[in-house]
């Protein structure tokens, strides 16, 4: 299923609104694909991830509405300050909003809570 048959223009215009805002405030690159997972989804979402431009600054969020699977893959710059468990929590607030029918609204949610996550912790100088 290709993401034009899910998302209407208005939806997708909003969804690469989120994606923009979230690339602005984490510094990372956001990617979100919808359709069918070829064999293992993890396996697949992690074959997408690896084709990014710079997949170690980057997040792929993949969803298979068909086997009903989530895969969020973040590369090894995203991981120094996106934890496993902090990603999970995500995951979980998505499959909320995908439960009650929201694709949108849950991918905007996971989206927004991933680059809260994300981003760098501000960094403080002392006069010298």
């Amino acid at each position: 299923m290709r993401a034009g048959d899910v998302f209407t223009d208005a939806e997708r215009f909003d969804l690469d609104e989120t994606i923009r805002q979230a690339e602005q405030l984490s510094r990372v690159e956001f990617s979100v694909f919808v359709g069918v997972a070829e064999g293992d989804p993890r396996d697949f979402a992690t074959s997408l991830h690896n084709t990014l431009v710079a997949p170690s600054r980057s997040i792929l969020i993949m969803v298979d509405l068909e086997h009903r699977a989530l895969e969020i893959v973040t590369g090894g710059f995203v991981r120094r300050t996106l934890t496993d468990r902090e990603s999970e929590l995500c995951a979980m607030a998505m499959q909320t909003a995908f439960s009650e029918g929201d694709l949108v609204g849950g991918l905007k949610r996971g989206i927004q809570m991933l680059a809260d996550h994300g981003r760098a912790p501000r960094t403080l100088h002392a006069a010298e």
